[in-house]
């Protein structure tokens, strides 16, 4: 049994409480405008470089907390904060979103990566749900018609892959596309949306997902086959529990209970896979046949995998009543709050050795930022308090 109620006091109070204080106190930078990411265990500045999916993720973050939570002042005011440094320096002269910035907002890295731009797109779309205002609209369409037309090839020059030998494709853009036309679906046309949902859903429930392993492969060769080697034996549990949220919403939206039904086995069966058995907690990479992983970094435990899977168990159990999601749950919640949570300076450690030792008491940095940990609060906040309604009305209707 799920204590739905206590639940969602828990997360509501980490989120409003003790994370999105931290990243108000610490993060804005009052000299160049947007904020710095790389705050060690206490908040302090440790690289004054910006990373712009990072600062596209904190503007969305304040934006949608104003949009969603309470319209309070200042969420807005440093969300509008961010946004501007954002419009000032964020972007090349084809529009394509940086990588980083020092922290004046001089390029340092250029737009091999077209997850800046997915998250500008979300951040200028919530900012617009927020103000009203016709250039956040404008910033927004444009990056996601921009994401559209560059989807096929998104690193274009800065791909380093021969695309003759072995041309692969990646999860991570579908999978992204699942939320992000979901985040924006007030800016766009319907058929556009609807285009990209049904494109989505087919990519990773169809394509990605192999119902004999009951894993999401990272990489597929461009036929849709599977590729023996390194890329393509590649799992990465916590990117496939992710997706299955995503799904899951998008399962809700359509009425689709098959779906969602399918979205809750899929995260069933990524947990059992992911579970370290000897040590607990989930593994960041694994090879789908057993074989040496080639990331160094395989047997961590990372904070957004573990929110990003009590997302999607919540979710499972909430719209289905899966027992095996909520006895999951549990498991990974309880190692989440025992590793992650820093209960004396605020906000999450970021990166554990498979043992669940700290390796490194940052904040934030290049990888992490105000997103993960604040969303999936949210989230589950919002979750628990659906399942707590849901056991209201079953005692209700028992009596």
């Amino acid at each position: 049994m799920i204590d739905a109620d206590a639940l969602a006091r828990l997360y509501k109070s980490q989120l409003l409480d003790n994370v999105v204080p931290f990243w108000l106190k610490n993060s804005a930078d009052t000299e160049y405008g947007g904020y710095f990411t790389c705050l060690d265990r206490q908040g302090k500045v440790f690289d004054t470089d910006k990373f712009i999916w990072l600062q596209a993720r904190q503007v969305w973050c304040f934006s949608m907390l104003y949009n969603e939570v309470e319209r309070k002042q200042e969420w807005l005011d440093f969300a509008l904060k961010g946004a501007a440094f954002l419009k000032a320096h964020g972007r090349d002269e084809k529009g394509s979103w940086y990588f980083s910035l020092d922290q004046a907002g001089k390029p340092l890295t250029g737009a091999y990566n077209i997850f800046s731009d997915c998250f500008a797109t979300m951040a200028f779309g919530q900012l617009y749900k927020a103000k009203g205002d016709e250039e956040y609209l404008e910033i927004a369409k444009n990056t996601f018609y921009n994401i559209l037309a560059r989807r096929t090839d998104p690193k274009g020059k800065y791909n380093k892959q021969d695309p003759a030998t072995r041309p692969l494709q990646n999860f991570a853009l579908p999978m992204i596309l699942c939320n992000l036309v979901l985040e924006i679906e007030h800016l766009l046309d319907p058929v556009l949306v609807e285009d990209t949902v049904q494109a989505g859903v087919q990519t990773v429930m169809e394509k990605f997902y192999w119902a004999e392993k009951g894993v999401i492969l990272e990489n597929i060769a461009n036929d849709g086959q599977f590729s023996d080697s390194f890329d393509g034996r590649l799992v990465n549990p916590g990117h496939g529990l992710e997706a299955m949220w995503f799904i899951m919403d998008l399962a809700i939206r359509s009425s689709d209970v098959e779906l969602m039904k399918k979205a809750t086995d899929v995260t069933v069966e990524l947990i059992e896979y992911g579970w370290d058995k000897t040590h607990g907690g989930i593994f960041y990479f694994l090879d789908v046949l057993g074989k040496p992983p080639q990331q160094l970094e395989w047997d961590q435990k990372l904070w957004w995998v573990h929110i990003e899977a009590m997302i999607s168990l919540a979710k499972g159990f909430l719209h289905t009543g899966d027992e095996r999601c909520a006895k999951w749950y549990k498991k990974v919640h309880d190692y989440t709050w025992l590793h992650f949570p820093d209960p004396e300076f605020g906000e999450w450690f970021g990166y554990l050795d498979r043992r669940g030792e700290k390796l490194l008491t940052l904040k934030g940095g290049k990888w992490k930022g105000c997103f993960h940990v604040p969303r999936g609060l949210f989230q589950l906040w919002k979750t628990m308090e659906a399942i707590r309604t849901k056991q209201q009305n079953l005692i209700i209707q028992d009596h």
